[in-house]
């Protein structure tokens, strides 16, 4: 039996996951509007939109982090799982956004930033706060 990851390794994970999501999200706008100059201005490319949005759904799979840890045996197998089927519930909204006859190249950049914030904020909680090992039994002495 595992034990929940330490508070506070738990809350620097939680700081270093949604410096490193909005820094990733930042890079990957910069970076995907000089390669498609047509995505400048979209609306969604505002850092008060993404970042809102960013911040919540950093928050919510760090709060998940010590739920898995705490119900699981193998809570880096199950999280991994999780963090992939979130993510891929999180592209439906630029699914939609493609529906809608958004333009393919800005709701592409959306789809990057969702990744990355995945891979962050994964990578930062199992690498950071990673549960702790279970308490070993000493064997008593018996006279």
């Amino acid at each position: 039996m595992r034990r929940q990851p330490s508070p506070w390794r738990l809350g620097l994970a939680t700081v270093v996951s949604v410096a490193g999501s909005l820094l990733a999200d930042a890079v990957i706008v910069a970076v995907g509007t000089a390669m498609f100059a047509s995505t400048k201005g979209y609306v969604h490319f505002r850092p008060m939109d993404y970042g809102k949005l960013t911040v919540i759904g950093v928050i919510i799979g760090c709060l998940a982090w010590p739920v898995v840890t705490w119900i699981s045996s193998a809570p880096r197998w199950v999280f991994f799982r999780a963090a992939i089927l979130v993510t891929l519930v999180l592209l439906l909204p630029d699914l939609y956004l493609l529906l809608r006859h958004q333009p393919a190249a800005a709701v592409g950049i959306l789809v990057v930033m969702h990744l990355a914030i995945g891979l962050v904020t994964y990578n930062a909680l199992v690498r950071i706060a990673p549960p702790l090992p279970a308490p070993t039994r000493q064997p008593t002495l018996t006279r």
